[in-house]
């Protein structure tokens, strides 16, 4: 089998983990992605390695960890903060940084249109776990 034709079998496997309703099932799916794919593709089950990393996202439901993993919504962030702090060299101190990390962020999400799936349920969940912290 070539990568091509593994791509939708790991993307599924991959969403086996992501989407397990406890820390115990996602080490079973972890485990289960190992014995089928490191011999392959080693540099996938890096997760492993990270588990300590990994445990914390698991207090979350998975519709909370749906949107956690919204990787394309993550790079194009990164991509903008970077795009934006590459020229500046240097910051006279953090709050300077901060603040314009705080411009870059409001200028930014204006611009964010599409909704995430369920979010209004999961800011309720986010309500619940951190209280007073979520604006509703």
């Amino acid at each position: 089998m070539s990568h091509t034709k593994d791509r939708k079998t790991v993307a599924a496997d991959l969403k086996e983990i992501c989407l397990a309703p406890c820390a115990d099932a996602v080490g079973a799916a972890l485990r289960r992605f190992a014995e089928k794919w490191d011999g392959k593709y080693p540099a996938i089950s890096t997760w492993q390695g990270r588990w300590n990393e990994v445990v914390p996202h698991m207090k979350f439901s998975p519709e909370i960890r749906r949107a956690i993993y919204a990787t394309d919504a993550v790079e194009s962030l990164n991509f903008t903060l970077q795009r934006n702090l590459k020229t500046r060299l240097s910051f006279p101190d953090d709050e300077a940084t901060m603040k314009l990390l705080f411009m870059i962020l409001r200028r930014v999400s204006k611009e964010w249109t599409m909704s995430i799936r369920n979010w209004g349920s999961a800011m309720c969940q986010f309500a619940v776990i951190y209280g007073d912290r979520v604006p509703l």
